[in-house]
């Protein structure tokens, strides 16, 4: 084997990254969007569904359904199921708990997948409901959804840190380059720096580009063993870290850090890498400033130096620091639950060499995180895996 069992995840791999293609609204259900991606998940590994023995869902729009339920709706028999509700965190704390079920053999394949769907009153639905502190402290108000609580944050993180809009602008504006590389990417036209800067106001200082497409899609991934992808002859990835942390930073009054900073060592020091060492990276994109915020707290660049970090670096795919490639949530559009998978999905393809048109040259090892959860002030959930291509 390539990766000694000795390390913290050796011996697990993550394999055949799937997308259901977006569409921007969808009359069918949540439950069919992540059918379709089950379906896919098995005719590109090869497999047989009955070789599923493990399942971790995630969606914003199941209804009462949970991951027991799809079970008998799919046909699966599984010995391993977990339901993640954690938005954009969902992707990373599967992926970990699918992990520690294959290494410890309660499961040998386990299918993490996340879909929703978008009818045209969903935004509203998940409005109402998304939160007991959303449903008495905000909406009552006439206020709710993520628009105007980001904006709070990133107010403050840009008054505080001297951020301009042109700042977080350039990394809206490189993730549409990439996604223009994406057949799958929801938004088709160019975006120019300019047309940013002139977009109309959502909730000040967030405006129109800030903002990610609500869309129906799904996104998908096996997790197995290193001798279970090999026995099935499947190219994977080796999973060498992960963090996850929750409601980090408590004391902090309003949010200018995520819980990546409580972290960050561990996740660099568990696979033997410095952040220079990356060949790609997959930030959670609900909005560019996040974005920034990330790459300070993911060991990019110091806090408060976001800004001067995205004026030296090109984040295009061909650029010197290749990031969200697919286009990102802001560009390619933003699943529910989904969302929180794209980026791995994404990264799981560049490291096997498999994103097409959106390749990074020499791409081996990849960042992706996760965050989600926003209640008011700040989002609760966050994480991050690094995982390497067959080749290195």
């Amino acid at each position: 084997m390539t990766n000694s069992l000795r390390t913290p995840y050796g011996g697990v791999v993550i394999a055949a990254p799937v997308t259901i293609p977006y569409v921007r609204y969808s009359i069918e259900s949540a439950q069919w969007w992540i059918g379709r991606a089950l379906s896919a998940l098995v005719a590109q590994a090869g497999i047989k569904a009955s070789d599923v023995d493990g399942l971790c869902v995630s969606s914003f729009t199941m209804g009462t359904d949970s991951g027991i339920g799809l079970t008998q709706h799919f046909g699966l028999c599984v010995r391993w199921l977990d339901t993640i509700p954690l938005g954009g965190a969902s992707a990373v704390a599967g992926l970990r708990k699918a992990a520690r079920a294959v290494q410890a053999h309660d499961a040998d394949i386990v299918a993490c997948v996340a879909g929703d769907t978008n009818h045209v009153d969903s935004f509203r639905l998940t409005l109402e409901n998304f939160s007991r502190f959303n449903q008495d402290a905000v909406y009552p108000y006439g206020a709710g959804g993520a628009n105007a609580s980001f904006a709070l944050i990133a107010r403050n993180y840009m008054r505080t840190f001297g951020v301009t809009r042109e700042d977080v602008g350039r990394i809206a504006v490189a993730q549409r380059a990439n996604a223009l590389r994406n057949p799958h990417a929801l938004m088709k036209a160019p975006l120019t720096l300019e047309q940013y800067l002139a977009a109309r106001p959502i909730s000040d200082p967030i405006h129109l580009f800030d903002c990610v497409m609500p869309c129906a899609g799904a996104e998908a991934f096996l997790v197995m063993r290193e001798d279970t992808a090999a026995s099935l002859g499947l190219p994977a990835a080796r999973l060498l870290s992960t963090i996850e942390r929750h409601n980090a930073f408590a004391d902090d009054p309003m949010q200018v850090r995520g819980g990546w900073a409580m972290d960050i060592g561990e996740l660099y020091a568990m696979a033997g890498v410095k952040p220079d060492d990356l060949d790609v990276v997959q930030t959670y994109d609900d909005y560019p400033v996040i974005t920034m915020m990330q790459f300070e707290d993911l060991g990019f660049c110091k806090k408060g130096e976001g800004a001067e970090f995205v004026r030296q670096h090109d984040l295009t795919i061909d650029g010197d620091f290749p990031h969200n490639t697919s286009g990102g949530q802001l560009s390619a559009g933003q699943a529910g639950a989904a969302g929180a998978y794209l980026g791995l999905v994404e990264g799981l393809r560049q490291v096997l060499g498999t994103a097409g048109s959106t390749q990074v040259r020499n791409a081996n090892l990849a960042l992706a995180s996760g965050f989600g959860m926003i209640n008011y002030d700040r989002g609760l959930a966050s994480g991050a895996a690094i995982f390497a291509g067959p080749s290195r």
